[in-house]
């Protein structure tokens, strides 16, 4: 009941500043549709279209029987759960978290594996740390190579403490629904398919947006220390967060490592867009924060160490 009060009053809060000012939601609007138009949309969307054509037409079967040899055992994870390893680490956020949370639903992995498949495989896909984050934003083509090794390495490092927590054999079982599920084609499969991917691409722009006009807000506020500004705002979105971030006073290896540390986290949009994705399986989301901060602190001191021993 008392959480239920805090977010009437909160949304109401924030419904009066956005009258107040309503400049700044409009331009805060426009900056996130405009960059979930330009660039989440085209590259985001043609994925969640063929993972969904996968999943359905039960492709993934034969694509996990090739990984599994590779990830299975050193990851502990069965053979369905190879499929969300492969999209997490190369298509980005979120669909390592809705390639496991469309697993767990459809019974091919259980709850305890899904888990602990979340809090690892839901990254920052390659594309978006070489091009915008390392050669864009901080103009170091020669970093490229250590932050992919960093932002793979850390997560395949921290899946074996998650391991023995979450303990993914135990109960590990498919769901008859699973297995007597059919791998026929049929022409109404992409349109569902499609349908989909519209639908999820729609509520990730949502985020997007809502999540803009939060940081363009968050200006306004009478707030100039450094650990709001250079700290907490650029958290709020990965693309807004990493320009900020890069455009800090701080020292060289201490925005590079800050940047990294973002990646790993993902920011409190792309947490906000894993949660919807998950709602419907179960999957809890705050174990998951819990290990994206860790992820981000690991990749954050790796980052830091590598700049000043190799790069000073």
């Amino acid at each position: 009941m008392l959480k239920r009060y805090f977010f009437v009053i909160i949304t109401i809060f924030l419904f009066i500043f956005m009258l107040l000012f309503p400049q700044p939601v409009f331009n805060g609007a426009k900056k996130g549709l405009l960059l979930w138009f330009q660039t989440v949309l085209p590259s985001l969307l043609p994925f969640l279209i063929i993972v969904n054509l996968l999943l359905q037409t039960n492709v993934i079967r034969h694509i996990s029987r090739f990984l599994y040899p590779i990830f299975g055992p050193a990851l502990g994870i069965g053979r369905n759960g190879c499929f969300a390893v492969l999209a997490g680490f190369i298509c980005g956020y979120p669909m390592g978290a809705k390639v496991t949370a469309d697993l767990v639903e459809l019974g091919k992995i259980t709850k305890r594996e899904g888990a602990y498949l979340l809090s690892f495989c839901n990254n920052t896909s390659p594309g978006f740390v070489a091009g915008f984050v390392v050669c864009q934003t901080l103009g170091r083509p020669d970093l490229v190579l250590p932050s992919l090794c960093i932002l793979v390495l850390v997560p395949l490092f921290l899946s074996v403490p998650f391991r023995l927590f979450y303990q993914p054999w135990k109960a590990r079982k498919v769901a008859s629904k699973a297995e007597s599920s059919s791998a026929a084609f049929r022409l109404e499969i992409i349109d569902e398919a499609i349908m989909d991917g519209f639908e999820t691409i729609t509520k990730i722009g949502g985020y997007i947006i809502l999540f803009s006009v939060f940081l363009s807000l968050a200006f306004l506020l009478p707030i100039q220390h450094p650990l709001w500004t250079d700290g907490f705002l650029p958290l709020l979105e990965i693309t807004n967060g990493m320009v900020m971030a890069a455009d800090s006073s701080l020292p060289f290896a201490c925005r590079y490592a800050f940047l990294m540390g973002l990646c790993a986290f993902g920011g409190f949009c792309a947490a906000a867009q894993t949660n919807c994705m998950i709602a419907k399986s179960g999957l809890p989301l705050f174990p998951y924060i819990i290990e994206k901060l860790a992820a981000a602190l690991a990749a954050s001191l790796a980052a830091y160490c590598y700049f000043t021993i190799f790069c000073m």
